[in-house]
């Protein structure tokens, strides 16, 4: 009996030069980019977790939104967000999700699943940069800035 299984394949192209792209060095820079980047319609409405990838020199690559949520909350999925991060041979990453609510407090799960995802990122040498929250009227939380990650 013959077996048979899918072809795997995998591919990462670049729409603009990551080398043209803007290099971040703070989070105000980021917070920045983020709030050009989100949905001004539903930053207030639900909660987005998105994960900038950078490359060696904190170039932005992109911006990838990884889950959509509730009012109070979005699930993360570990393996979906290093399959992104390795597809797009990244070694920084900036999380970032939004309150709706505008409480710029870093919940208990939001210290945990950022814990997590940096000891993981630890095994693949990617670097976990900051984790920002967003709130809708522009103001934003930086883990890196307050001593948190």
């Amino acid at each position: 009996m013959e077996h048979r299984v899918n072809e795997i394949q995998i591919s990462y192209r670049e729409k603009l030069s990551t080398l043209k792209s803007l290099s971040v060095t703070n989070s105000n820079e980021v917070a920045n980019l983020l709030f050009q980047n989100w949905d001004n319609k539903t930053i207030g409405l639900h909660e987005t977790f998105k994960i900038v990838l950078l490359n060696q020199s904190n170039k932005v690559k992109g911006i990838y939104p990884l889950s959509h949520g509730g009012i109070t909350g979005t699930m993360v999925d570990l393996r979906i967000l290093f399959a992104i991060t390795l597809k797009t041979l990244s070694v920084g990453i900036i999380l970032t999700h939004n309150h709706p609510s505008g409480q710029l407090k870093a919940s208990y799960q939001d210290k945990q699943l950022t814990q997590k995802i940096k000891e993981a990122a630890q095994l693949f040498d990617v670097k976990v940069l900051d984790h920002i929250i967003l709130a809708p009227d522009g103001r934003y939380y930086s883990f890196a800035d307050n001593g948190i990650l």
